[in-house]
C-alpha cells in the first residue's frame, strides 16, 4: 500500500484516504465522493479495529459485509481498497499506543475508556501505510474528528483532515452502521435523537442561548421515548469538547424490555445549534 501511494505522489498526484470499518452506507459514500472530487487518487481502508472496542462492546457482532462493501467501492471508482488483517496492523508484541489528552477525555472518552487510544493508534497507522495528503471523516463522529485533528496537528503528520456533513435519513436519523441492529420499533424510537437536537436548535435560533436551558430541552425531549437510555446529552465547544458551547452531543442506548444494557444499540449524534434542524 505504501509503495502504491508513494508511486502516485511521485507522479505528482494527490492521495485522499477514507478510513472506515466497513458496513458501508450513504454516509461513507459521501466521504468517498468528496475525496474523489478533491484528489487524483483515493484509498478507502476497511478495518474493524479491535483496539477501539471495550470488553463488553460489539466487536464480535459488528457487521462485516465485505463483498457488498467492495462492490460499492468499485462502483464509486476508488483507486485502492486497503484491508489489512489484525495481525498485519498489530504484530505479536505490539505495545505502542497513541494517546491524545484533553479533548479525548470527556464524554465518549469517559464512557468508553481506551476507545480514543484505539482510534488514534489505528488512524496513525493508516496514515503511515497510505501516506495521504487528505483524510476524510464524518461530522457524526464529532469528538473523534476533534481528537484526530489534534493528533495530526500535534504530531505534524502532514495530513489535512477534511470533515464532511452528517448524512441523515428523511426522518432525521443519522446514518450509522449500527442502525442495522435496530428492529422496526427501535428504528422508529431512534429518531428521538434527531428530534431532541431539532428542538434544541429551534430554541437556540429562537433566541434561547442559556446552555442550562438548552441542555434541559435535550433531556426533556429524550425523556419522551421510554426505550431510550441517555448516557449523555451536553452542549460543548467543538474543539475542546468541554462545556459550554453550541455543539449539542448525544449518546443514547435504544432498546428495552429484558435487553441487558450492553445489548441495546448505542447511537451517537450531534448538531451545532446554529445550523438547520435535522429531519
Amino acid at each position: 500500500m505504501r509503495d502504491l501511494s508513494r508511486g502516485w505522489r511521485a507522479d505528482g498526484e494527490t492521495v485522499g484516504l477514507v478510513p472506515t470499518m466497513g458496513a458501508l452506507h450513504a454516509g461513507h459514500l459521501s466521504l468517498v465522493a468528496r475525496a474523489c472530487e478533491e484528489n487524483a487518487r483515493v484509498v478507502v481502508s476497511i478495518f474493524v479495529n479491535p483496539l477501539q472496542f471495550g470488553p463488553r462492546e460489539d466487536l464480535a457482532r459488528y457487521p462485516r459485509p465485505i463483498e457488498s462493501d467492495v462492490s460499492l467501492l468499485r462502483e464509486a471508482g476508488v483507486d485502492a481498497i486497503y484491508m489489512p488483517s489484525v495481525e498485519t496492523m498489530y504484530p505479536r508484541g505490539a505495545s505502542t499506543r497513541v494517546v491524545v489528552s484533553g479533548v479525548a477525555e470527556p464524554l465518549e472518552g469517559a464512557a468508553r475508556p481506551g476507545h480514543f487510544d484505539g482510534v488514534t493508534t489505528v488512524v496513525a497507522k493508516l496514515f503511515g501505510a497510505t501516506e495521504p495528503d487528505c483524510a476524510y471523516f464524518g461530522q457524526k463522529d464529532a469528538q473523534q474528528v476533534a481528537v484526530v485533528k489534534r493528533m495530526a496537528r500535534d504530531l505534524d503528520l502532514g495530513v489535512e483532515i477534511r470533515v464532511c456533513p452528517t448524512v441523515r435519513e428523511p426522518d432525521g436519523l443519522a446514518l450509522s452502521s449500527r442502525n442495522a441492529y435496530l428492529d422496526p420499533a427501535q428504528r422508529k424510537a431512534a429518531t428521538i435523537l434527531s428530534r431532541a437536537l431539532s428542538a434544541a436548535a429551534e430554541a437556540y435560533q429562537g433566541g434561547e442561548h442559556d446552555p442550562a436551558r438548552l441542555k434541559a430541552t435535550l433531556h426533556e425531549v429524550l425523556a419522551t421515548e421510554p426505550t431510550a437510555e441517555v448516557e449523555y446529552a451536553e452542549l460543548v465547544d467543538p474543539e475542546t469538547f468541554r462545556p459550554a458551547g453550541t455543539l449539542a452531543v448525544l449518546a443514547v442506548r435504544i432498546g428495552g424490555g429484558r435487553q441487558a444494557p450492553e445489548a441495546r444499540t448505542r447511537l451517537i449524534d450531534n448538531l451545532d445549534l446554529r445550523e438547520p434542524y435535522p429531519g
